[in-house]
């Protein structure tokens, strides 16, 4: 546990100590907010955040791999990961503490979007589950982003790449539960195979939370989601240790 925590604190503290994290902010929060406001938000003249939490799916499938292309693809890089396979560490504490230091940073990202509550509240009379269940649907969707990216970043030690490789794997469980994507798919699929791409899809699982529904069958998707893609990281790195 102390090397997990050790991992932790260094990969929170990196993140603040280089212009990277605030380059981050900065265009998240505004691309969040612009989308938001970009699609009418006054005009529909309903006091929700429906539309800010519509585009999380769209700006996590290019701003997390954005944060989760480094995490391991610098190490290679650079060659230090060598030198922390060495240290008295397992690959499983490494990549858990790197994994739930990004995590913790867009948990930050998404908290500092706080003055869009602000403005909803001060509008009108928000229903405040919707907007909680909201957020708990963004950061579960961040974390299955960011799991994506760290297995493609463990893979490869060019950060391109890795960050290419992430966008088209999370567009492709992003945009699959697309209703456009579905319709083409049932002109010439069986409907059992259009089902399990659904279910295979971020889109109505995110859908279902934001809406304020809590089920078993999405929030077990998002976890089982995370440990897969962490669990694929952890073997890369572990045969590298071993070899």
């Amino acid at each position: 546990m102390n090397s997990f925590w050790a991992v932790f604190k260094r990969e929170v503290k990196s993140y603040f100590t280089t212009p990277v994290a605030y380059v981050f902010l900065v265009v998240f929060l505004f691309f969040s907010g612009y989308l938001t406001f970009k699609q009418g938000f006054f005009e529909i003249r309903q006091a929700d955040m429906y539309a800010f939490f519509t585009n999380m799916p769209l700006l996590f499938v290019f701003l997390v791999p954005a944060t989760a292309m480094r995490l391991w693809a610098e190490e290679r890089r650079v060659g230090s990961i060598e030198l922390l396979l060495t240290l008295p560490i397992t690959a499983s504490q490494a990549v858990l503490g790197k994994f739930c230091a990004a995590w913790f940073f867009l948990a930050i990202a998404l908290a500092l979007t706080f003055p869009m509550v602000i403005t909803v509240s001060y509008l009108g009379d928000p229903d405040v589950g919707l907007i909680i269940t909201g957020y708990l649907g963004s950061l579960l969707m961040a974390g299955g982003f960011l799991a994506v990216g760290c297995f493609f970043s463990a893979v490869s030690k060019n950060q391109v790449i890795s960050f290419v490789l992430s966008v088209v794997a999370c567009g492709v469980l992003v945009f699959a539960g697309m209703p456009t994507t579905l319709n083409y798919l049932s002109t010439f699929s069986p409907a059992g195979l259009v089902a399990a791409v659904e279910n295979m899809s971020f889109q109505g699982h995110f859908e279902s939370i934001q809406k304020g529904v809590l089920k078993f069958e999405d929030l077990s998707y998002f976890v089982l989601l995370i440990i897969a893609w962490v669990t694929a990281g952890m073997i890369i790195l572990e045969e590298r240790k071993a070899s």
